[in-house]
């Protein structure tokens, strides 16, 4: 149950007042330094034109205008002053810009709306609470306004004046809006300066801050008031109250870890764990190789896959020592990385082997010996989280206080030189009239060039106010200059000063409402007036009005003859109003350029029919000369109840000129209103001060009867939809007719909730009472409740508390989704935010990962503020260690971004110099740095480049290889390839959710035998990529197997043969990709990878096979003349089926794995909901291939959630067969192939000296061959011994028919070149042939391996000799089996 109240007391709680206290009290001075940026031509000229008299002005008088009524409580900045200057009153109404008029009303009039109520004129004391008509569920409190008498305090708190004779503006005082004061809690200022005037207190002030019953000690004891009519407090945390709670939430998120807290701070990096798969380890061993540190010996373990760390470190102790030693004190390290081994884990739980069946290096390391180096450190928990030192786009705090403060100086100035020249006429009996006309009508031109100054600092903003103001005292110039001979000097001198107190009031005021509507690390020292509430009344409509925006550029102003705006209420992506405003309003050139509408807004809606979560948009439309047409030119979106508070009073809103977000994402978040832009908008909303206030209470359903058998059936056929985007309104509307029906085991709650059929306080109730009641059957389930379509805070929270309940390693699967889920939050306090701050702050894994995808998120379109404030609190929890590490990687990737980006764009000839030149810089960015974590992987760390292996690609975009020097001596140098101009995001999320489903397998006991590589965007269009070590692509494999190579069955067996000769490689290699091949063919035709050909598909010798390049997919095929190039649901020719079934000879190979396929399919069709929850999360990421409902309709369509598994499996076998069938996937493979013969070229490396293109066979290559007899089997053939590159030795049989063939092949293959003479047999003798042959075909076979390298490690050569070893050869092999 939830009300709305209403708190009509300008006071506070006392719970607020305590958390003011609270908030306040935790912040320190600080020292900004001084910053030369944007502003500083501005504050040269304005300091230039400080008059020469100012040395005679005593530096240390302060001079706070005087309001002419201490009572008079603060107005809007639109109301009309009413100033008595009636001899001035014009007939010209050019006087003033800002015309007084009827404020027109847009919309819907009071009189005219449904249920119209009469707002209540008078508080009632005795009526606190009220109830809501129509809503038995929400109230409306409505608390009584108290008056409060500050006569006395505006007596008390006056401050001494110490220049008694220029009494200019306000009296040295403090609004009546603070408590009482003695002059003794003031400090004297002892020292003149002409400082800027920025007073640094030990507490941070805020509107509102110091209110009547505030006890005296709150106030601050080192205000420092410096020569300066309005005195500036600095706010390290920013005058905005929004940004200042976010960090002090942030900093007390962070005290939660101290850095002596060794679990929650190591500073190692863990190896990620799961749950232990027993079905996949049920008798498993492991075989592991122990480093250990102190000792040159290597141990060898074979312990159990349920064995836990600790128990293999005991074990590995006792038997090096044979002493009792506590394993506590040590750590097994992977070899090669700085990955830690979790020791309370069972080795099986860690995926490193999961993944990897070979032998495990380990490294055996002593705790206290490894350094923690990325932990926080001491220093760390002392230190103050202040954004404007994190941000970048925040250097605009102190420009604008540095040019604000040096404005306002000179404006005090001339201020004060006015009134001094006043004085002097008046004192003066015989004064010199044309010197004293010109000498006062330049002081007012600078006091009006002043106030053109402060405003233009102030965002160019000039409200009614001062312009009023700055037409009246013109108006006092106009009217001394015709009675300057009337000896009138007197009643001017009055006038004046009272002019000029207006005019200080008004740039006072708007100072203040800059300060709180914008991000500043600055605001008034004395806050004025409060707003005085009105009693809306409980069923009071929306309304405010918009009043102007504020410095249009120029071009619009000749490009456009009028301006109009429109407002829209929207919640959850849905529109529930639109006001359109039909006044089109010229332009007016006062200081700037502005728009004038003042024009109130009636929604036809109640505030408390209004969802907690509304978002009010404003749209600005230029009128176009030549058509009439309306164009939108600059739109801004804010909260309608911020911080479940209603906006109060005047407010500025940035607007921006990108391009209208879809309705969809329309959040807080999604446009910082606080920010300063080309455009302001002023609105003014009413002193109503509603409150949204949550009431606790639950609805009894006991009474609900026990559904029909046929209705629960129904609720879970429509469960199969999985996403609430997917139900038709019909079915959204039975399933919520039976919501109290719904639970874990016959539905999901996303379903449920996503089915309600408004938002209005009924069903928000009913909303929160499911909520209450579900219970998860598991965390991940809660997912889906934060997607877009999600904003109630309720919902979201219930989400973050389950999500809570994964360990650290589980969510890091899931952190895409959740960046993305930020955009969202109604605040950057939500539990959301909270949650990945406290996990980053636990795992340097999701502070690292958590730090790149923030990184990239900036790039996007909208919600970019948002995302920078969550990196730098990412930055302030992470500690000064991980935060420079961030900061090296940073530079890293920036210096390959200039590498790749002069790369690409150099000349075919000048490549490889650039290259070669640019390599230097990274030379010297190590020798700076020493070592840097490798943003791919933080485990890995790297010390130097291996400049002889740096190459770069000739595709399209020249994507870079980087080869780095590991900097774990155990290590092996790493490479990867670094893109400029492909967007990695879409490669990211389909590995991520491959990546998901192969944990699905392996927690199903099915290790599908998957490579899935690692890639990180780290940037606008460009990203690293990890590089599979002795991986080829099919094109390749392809191209060596002649022209035409891809329609022959047997290339991919042949290929295979030739790189495993022996019989135990072979099978091996056969199963990786019997496994391999069913893995991809079930992922890429689930997720529509599309844009599939033999170079997007890579083998390696072990038999692995898997996709790259996933830049189209979910069916978003490429087609040419309006046909598809992808016409096969997926990838499986006829050459792997071929290699699968050896050539025809195990054709029940096929059979198993068409149900190896279907297997996996049926295993990941359970956890379709997960899926599509992911995908449906990052539909607003702005990637190009997922961005609609239709997007998810493709996947549940494959994933068909609805079959059976017998329905299933007939559906994919048939799929299989369509596959294995379709013809053009073969003629695509050939059409590119012959494409690229043509443009084949390597990697080009950085030396003149070009790259050998058998990359695969350079270290096969044969050393030896020499016939030794002939064989058992008969004499026809001779016996060969082969000796192999790694000194192995095999044995294969040969004819010398056989041998003249190879000898016909090699001609054919190499025209080109100069071959040994074949001894064919017409030139053997008739005697003693068998023995002539021996020798004549050794010398041959000795030329043609120690000739021509090319010849040498040709596929007809390794062919010849390495695919049919003898004794152990394929053919003689019984059958695999393969699919058990």
């Amino acid at each position: 149950m939830a009300y709305w109240k209403t708190d009509l007391n300008p006071g506070e709680s006392h719970e607020e007042l305590h958390e003011h206290q609270e908030l306040h009290s935790e912040n320190q001075r600080l020292f900004p330094g001084q910053v030369s940026l944007g502003f500083d031509q501005l504050v040269d000229e304005i300091s230039n034109k400080i008059p020469l008299y100012q040395s005679e002005i005593e530096e240390n008088t302060i001079f706070v205008p005087s309001a002419p009524n201490q009572n008079s409580k603060k107005h809007s900045l639109d109301a009309t002053q009413q100033i008595s200057l009636n001899e001035f009153n014009s007939k010209s109404s050019e006087l003033s810009c800002h015309q007084v008029r009827k404020t027109p009303v847009i919309g819907f009039r009071r009189s005219v709306l449904t249920n119209p109520q009469n707002m209540n004129k008078e508080s009632s004391c005795g009526n606190p609470i009220g109830k809501c008509h129509g809503a038995d569920d929400y109230k409306f409190n409505i608390l009584a306004s108290s008056s409060t008498n500050l006569e006395k305090t505006n007596s008390q708190i006056e401050l001494e004046n110490e220049n008694h004779n220029y009494p200019i503006g306000f009296e040295r005082s403090f609004p009546s809006i603070y408590p009482s004061f003695s002059t003794d809690f003031m400090p004297r200022e002892e020292k003149r300066s002409t400082d800027v005037n920025i007073v640094e207190p030990s507490l941070m002030l805020f509107k509102g801050s110091f209110l009547p019953g505030m006890s005296e000690s709150t106030w601050p004891k080192n205000i420092e008031p410096i020569g300066s009519s309005i005195q500036l407090v600095e706010v390290p945390q920013g005058s905005n109250m929004s940004l200042a709670s976010f960090c002090d939430k942030v900093k007390r998120i962070r005290e939660t870890y101290q850095a002596a807290d060794v679990n929650s701070n190591s500073g190692k990096i863990w190896s990620t764990t799961t749950t232990f798969p027993y079905q996949l380890f049920s008798n498993t061993k492991f075989n592991i190789n122990i480093f250990i540190d102190d000792s040159t010996q290597l141990l060898h373990f074979m312990p159990h896959a349920n064995y836990l760390v600790r128990d293999l470190i005991a074990e590995i102790l006792h038997f090096c020592t044979n002493d009792q030693l506590f394993p506590k004190g040590y750590l097994l390290s992977i070899c090669g990385s700085e990955e830690f081994l979790q020791n309370d884990h069972s080795l099986g739980s860690h995926k490193i082997f999961q993944k990897d069946k070979s032998v495990i290096q380990l490294n055996l390391q002593k705790d206290r010996e490894v350094p923690g180096k990325l932990s926080r450190k001491h220093e760390d928990d002392h230190s103050q989280f202040c954004l404007n030192q994190l941000l970048e786009f925040m250097h605009i705090w102190k420009i604008s206080r540095q040019c604000l403060s040096t404005v306002i100086k000179n404006y005090d100035s001339h201020l004060k030189y006015l009134l001094k020249t006043q004085k002097d006429a008046e004192k003066s009996l015989s004064p010199i009239f044309s010197s004293a006309q010109n000498t006062f009508k330049k002081n007012v031109n600078d006091i009006t060039e002043e106030v053109k100054n402060i405003c233009s600092v102030l965002g160019c903003v000039e409200t009614k106010q001062i312009t009023d103001a700055v037409n009246e005292l013109n108006q006092i110039l106009q009217r001394k200059v015709e009675n300057f001979h009337q000896n009138s000097e007197t009643s001017a001198k009055g006038l004046i000063e009272k002019v000029t107190t207006e005019l200080s009031t008004s740039i006072y005021q708007l100072i203040d409402v800059y300060c709180s509507s914008f991000y500043a690390d600055f605001q008034p020292l004395n806050a004025p007036d409060s707003v005085p509430f009105v009693n809306p009344g409980l069923d009071s409509h929306l309304s405010f009005t918009v009043y102007a925006a504020h410095n249009i550029p120029e071009i619009w102003v000749h490009s456009y003859k009028a301006f109009s705006f429109s407002c829209w209420l929207t919640y959850a992506g849905k529109k529930l109003c639109q006001v359109r405003n039909y006044r089109n309003i010229p332009v007016k050139k006062l200081f700037f350029f502005l728009v004038n509408w003042n024009e109130t807004i009636n929604f036809p809606l109640e505030i408390k029919s209004l969802p907690r979560e509304t978002m009010l948009t404003i749209k600005l439309f230029g009128i176009i000369c030549a058509t009439n047409n309306a164009e939108l030119l600059a739109w801004t979106s804010l909260p309608l109840f911020p911080k479940d508070k209603v906006v109060l009073g005047s407010m500025l809103f940035s607007m921006t000129l990108q391009s209208e977000p879809p309705i969809e994402i329309i959040a807080p978040g999604v446009w910082d209103t606080s920010q300063p832009s080309p455009v302001t908008l002023q609105i003014d909303f009413p002193a109503t001060k509603w409150e949204y206030m949550k009431l606790d209470s639950e609805e009894n359903l006991s009474n609900f009867e026990e559904p029909l058998k046929e209705c629960l059936k129904h609720i879970a056929r429509l469960s199969q939809k999985q996403s609430p985007l997917l139900l038709s309104e019909e079915k959204r509307r039975y399933l919520w007719f039976y919501r109290f029906y719904c639970n874990n085991e016959n539905c999901s709650l996303p379903l449920v909730l996503g089915s309600a059929p408004g938002w209005d306080e009924k069903t928000i109730s009913e909303i929160h009472i499911i909520l209450r009641r579900w219970k998860f059957s598991h965390p991940l389930e809660a997912l889906g409740l934060l997607t877009s379509s999600f904003p109630d805070q309720e919902i979201r929270k219930v989400a973050v508390q389950q999500l809570d309940n994964l360990l650290n390693d589980e969510l890091l699967e899931y952190l895409p989704q959740l960046v993305q889920a930020v955009k969202f939050e109604w605040n950057l306090e939500s539990p959301l935010v909270q949650l990945l701050l406290h996990r980053s702050l636990q795992s340097i894994q999701i502070a690292h990962r958590l730090y790149w995808l923030l990184k990239d998120a900036q790039n996007e379109a909208y919600f970019k503020s948002w995302y920078q404030k969550l990196l730098a609190a990412l930055q302030f929890c992470a500690g000064k260690a991980l935060s420079d590490e961030f900061a090296k990687e940073m530079k890293l990737i920036k210096i390959l971004g200039d590498i790749g980006g002069k790369v690409k764009s150099a000349s075919d000839p000048q490549r490889q110099e650039v290259l070669k030149k640019e390599i230097g810089r990274l030379e010297e960015f190590f020798q700076h740095i020493n070592t840097c974590h490798l943003p791919l992987n933080p485990a890995l760390c790297i010390k130097g480049i291996n400049r002889d292996a740096c190459s770069y690609f000739t595709s399209n975009a020249f994507p870079l290889k980087i080869t780095f020097i590991n900097a774990n001596p155990m290590g092996k140098n790493i490479s990867i390839i670094f893109k400029v101009g492909d967007d990695l995001r879409q490669d990211m999320l389909v590995l991520q959710i491959i990546q998901v489903m192969d944990n699905i397998w392996l927690q199903e006991g099915l290790d599908m035998q998957m490579i899935i590589y690692r890639c990180l965007a780290t940037g606008k269009d460009q990203g690293l990529v990890q590089m599979v070590p002795d991986a080829v692509t099919l094109a390749k494999i392809h191209r060596h197997s002649g022209l035409i190579g891809p329609l022959k069955e047997n290339t991919i067996k042949k290929w295979f043969s030739q790189h495993n000769h022996l019989k135990a490689d072979y099978e091996k290699a056969l199963k990786n990709f019997f496994y391999s091949c069913a893995g991809w063919c079930v992922v890429t035709f689930i997720l529509g990878v599309c844009d599939r050909h033999n170079d997007n598909i890579m083998l390696t010798k072990s038999g692995h096979m898997f996709h790259i390049d996933f830049g189209k997919f979910l069916g978003h095929a490429q087609t040419f003349g309006g046909i598809k190039r992808d016409r096969a649901p997926f990838i499986f020719t006829s050459e792997m089926e071929y290699f699968i079934t050896e050539g025809g000879k195990n054709p029940q190979h096929f059979q198993d794995f068409v149900e190896l396929c279907c297997r996996a399919y049926n295993i990941v069709r359970r956890h379709s909901r997960l899926l599509l929850n992911l995908l449906e999360m990052m539909i607003h990421a702005g990637l190009p291939e997922l961005n609609g409902i239709q997007d998810l309709k493709y996947v549940h369509n494959n994933l068909r959630p609805q079959d059976t598994d017998l329905e299933a499996t007939s559906y994919f076998t048939k799929k299989i067969k369509e596959s294995l069938e379709c013809f053009p996937v073969k003629l695509n493979n050939l059409i590119h192939t012959l494409a690229q013969m043509t443009a084949i070229s390597p990697a080009k490396s950085s030396h003149n000296v070009s790259q050998e293109s058998c990359m695969l066979h350079a270290s096969r290559s044969i050393q030896r061959a020499t016939i030794v007899g002939f064989s058992k089997k008969t004499s026809n053939l001779y016996l060969i011994q082969v000796m192999h590159s790694n000194s192995e030795t095999s044995f294969t049989e040969k004819s010398f028919d056989q041998f003249s063939k190879l000898h016909s092949q090699l001609q054919k293959q190499f025209a080109s070149l100069t071959l040994p003479e074949f001894p064919h047999w017409w030139h053997l003798p008739f005697t003693n042939s068998d023995h002539k042959r021996f020798r004549d075909l050794n010398h041959y076979m000795e030329q043609i391996l120690n000739g021509s390298y090319e010849v040498a490690n040709s596929d007809c050569i390794l062919s010849f000799f390495l695919s049919e070893p003898v004794q152990q050869t394929t053919e003689e092999s019984s059958p695999l089996d393969l699919g058990k």
